[in-house]
């Protein structure tokens, strides 16, 4: 948990650093993109990893920063994000690269990959805890959503951890739920 609170805490003052006020008193947010906030359901069995052993509920916050590069019709952005789980299992802040294509209809999709790091347990010494192998592990995320308002966004969104094998433990973990987004 220690690592997952020194993340968060890394987060938010990194956000604090790129809102700054202008002269009228008015948030510029300089290469703040957008804040996620979201709700996941932590550990889900019958996806990628294929089981689950943890339990509680995700709270997720995320930051997509600005510019973007553009590539194959979509944006690709930095993300600083964490999820903290609310029963005290697996928490973990991540850092990623997210591609996001808009469709002209408002539906978006994102898709990236980066690192995670977590406070879970390494190996099955644990009942009731995932074996995830190593402290540094990759994320992968998938998001689907739609834009409320130009500035508004609703989603579906699903990430994915685990050492990809390169460590003896690799039980990975999946989490899926509800995310809103403001574009600044």
């Amino acid at each position: 948990m220690k690592h997952v609170l020194i993340t968060i805490h890394f987060l938010a003052l990194t956000l604090s650093t790129f809102m700054v006020e202008s002269n009228e008193g008015m948030p510029v947010t300089g290469l703040l993109h957008q804040l996620k906030f979201g709700v996941l359901a932590h550990d889900v069995g019958d996806l990628w990893s294929g089981f689950n052993r943890e339990e509680g509920v995700d709270l997720n916050i995320e930051a997509v920063f600005s510019p973007s590069l553009t590539i194959l019709g979509g944006s690709l952005r930095p993300a600083l994000g964490g999820s903290i789980n609310t029963a005290g299992d697996t928490s973990k802040g991540y850092l990623d690269l997210l591609w996001q294509y808009n469709f002209a209809t408002g539906i978006f999709f994102v898709s990236g990959v980066g690192a995670a790091i977590h406070d879970g347990k390494l190996n099955a010494s644990t009942a009731g805890r995932k074996a995830l192998g190593s402290r540094v592990l990759f994320h992968i995320p998938v998001e689907i959503g739609y834009f409320i308002s130009s500035q508004t966004t609703v989603s579906i969104y699903f990430d994915h951890i685990s050492n990809a094998y390169t460590a003896n433990e690799n039980e990975g973990m999946d989490t899926l739920g509800v995310r809103f987004g403001y574009v600044f």
